[in-house]
């Protein structure tokens, strides 16, 4: 039993992991360490005791005590007595030949990874937030968003109980917003760590990517640094996503594996975006997870054909426009936890979508420009969504910034962004009818063209 092990989910929360004392402690084999310190030795231009501590973040003491194993086994001499942490290593003959072999077993060369068992221990301890979710923690991550209350609620529970959510709705009524913003909800930091090791092979799962370290006050002093502090993650995966892409990923040329998206997104939140528009059907993906949803376990597979049994404990979240019944059925459905459906603004909503976009773009937004915008989308019966006023604004921009003037909010404006936006015919005929309209006697080629 490891100290990691044995940890309550108030001692990481206020010491993170405990450092080892002892090889013994790290639950992974000292025969492994021993690979992984030759293989960053033969790496480094110059190895000393310090840079290889660096490299495997292990306490120097037990780095110390790997490099004088591997000394004593004549892989590596010692070039330079110096003071403490700075005797210099080189390799000799003996360990090349032990490296070639550790090598095609294994090519990982990184920190040192943690045991199976201390992540799966460590992952279930900090998958629930320490802090309930509350009308105001949801409206708080919700504050750039118009959204119902009945919504908001729904989230919260979806945040507490932890529990998949499908969420539908229309093209461009904010889904994709909406489930982006869930993880804001989620409290509180978690530790992952760089790597975990099983028989000897190596599952890499920090991924600067999709996980971004903690504030450093956030993160104690002392610490078992083969983990790294994280804010909760949040993975989004849309069409390009197949059902391999849920495996462990072997590389034939590093010769280690890389964990899979659902993995790196443990103590967080999954967004599958656009689903049912995967390169997967939807029933597949779902036959997929149907025991990780229900148990919050999952099931990878090595090269080798063992199977490891690793944690699935992040809020999964699918996001569709797509109507249900087209998906999956329900007995699929009783299985996602909470279902929500995002409806098209009212007039209102859209009025106040509209000003906070207009506010965080600097523009001024009068009265009579509101109501030209409603106006227009009833004359030409088209429905409001929520992502219009951001594009629309967006395009009021690019007009003014080609056009040389002041950023400013007018029919005219609003009308050339409309047609931009939604679309519309370009013709000569209606640029010349619009350029002699306003007195204009430029010809066109066409009026120039003889056709007598």
């Amino acid at each position: 039993m490891t100290q990691t092990n044995i940890l309550t989910r108030m001692e990481v929360e206020s010491m993170g992991p405990p450092v080892p004392e002892e090889l013994a402690e790290t639950d992974v084999p000292e025969s492994f360490l021993c690979d992984l310190a030759l293989k960053i030795v033969a790496a480094l231009p110059e190895p000393s005791t310090a840079n290889v501590t660096e490299r495997m973040h292990l306490p120097r003491a037990l780095t110390e005590e790997i490099l004088q194993h591997l000394y004593r086994e004549k892989l590596i001499e010692v070039k330079l007595q110096a003071a403490m942490g700075a005797t210099r290593y080189g390799m000799l003959d003996r360990g090349w030949e032990r490296l070639a072999r550790a090598r095609s077993f294994c090519g990982y060369d990184g920190p040192a990874p943690v045991s199976l068992r201390d992540y799966a221990h460590m992952m279930r301890l900090q998958a629930v937030p320490a802090r309930h979710a509350t009308m105001d923690s949801v409206r708080a991550a919700f504050r750039d968003l118009v959204l119902p209350d009945s919504l908001m609620q729904t989230v919260g529970c979806v945040v507490n109980s932890r529990r998949s959510l499908f969420l539908s709705g229309p093209p461009g009524t904010g889904k994709t917003a909406v489930a982006e913003r869930i993880n804001a909800s989620l409290p509180g930091a978690i530790w992952i760590p760089y790597a975990i090791e099983i028989d000897g092979q190596v599952i890499r799962v920090f991924d600067a990517h999709n996980h971004r370290p903690a504030a450093s006050e956030a993160v104690p002093a002392e610490y078992d640094r083969r983990w790294v502090c994280i804010e909760r993650p949040l993975v989004i995966v849309g069409g390009e996503l197949t059902l391999e892409n849920a495996d462990l990923t072997w590389s034939e040329a590093a010769r280690f594996y890389e964990a899979p998206f659902q993995m790196k997104s443990n103590g967080g939140t999954l967004v599958i975006d656009d689903f049912g528009r995967q390169r997967v059907a939807p029933t597949d993906l779902l036959n997929r997870w149907i025991v990780p949803l229900e148990r919050r376990v999952d099931y990878l597979t090595l090269h080798t054909g063992k199977k490891i049994e690793v944690p699935f404990e992040q809020l999964v979240v699918f996001a569709t426009n797509l109507e249900d019944k087209d998906l999956v059925d329900e007995a699929f459905l009783r299985r996602m936890g909470y279902r929500a459906r995002v409806e098209p603004p009212t007039p209102a909503a859209y009025i106040e979508i509209f000003k906070r976009a207009a506010h965080t773009r600097g523009m001024r937004v009068e009265q009579v420009c509101l109501d030209y915008i409603l106006n227009n989308y009833m004359i030409s019966h088209r429905q409001m969504k929520a992502c219009e006023p951001r594009d629309l604004l967006d395009r009021v921009l690019d007009i003014c910034l080609f056009e040389g003037q002041a950023i400013e909010l007018t029919p005219k404006v609003i009308d050339s962004a409309w047609r931009n936006y939604f679309g519309t015919s370009h013709g000569f005929a209606q640029e010349t009818a619009e350029r002699r309209g306003a007195g204009d006697t430029a010809r066109t080629v066409g009026d120039l063209v003889d056709v007598s």
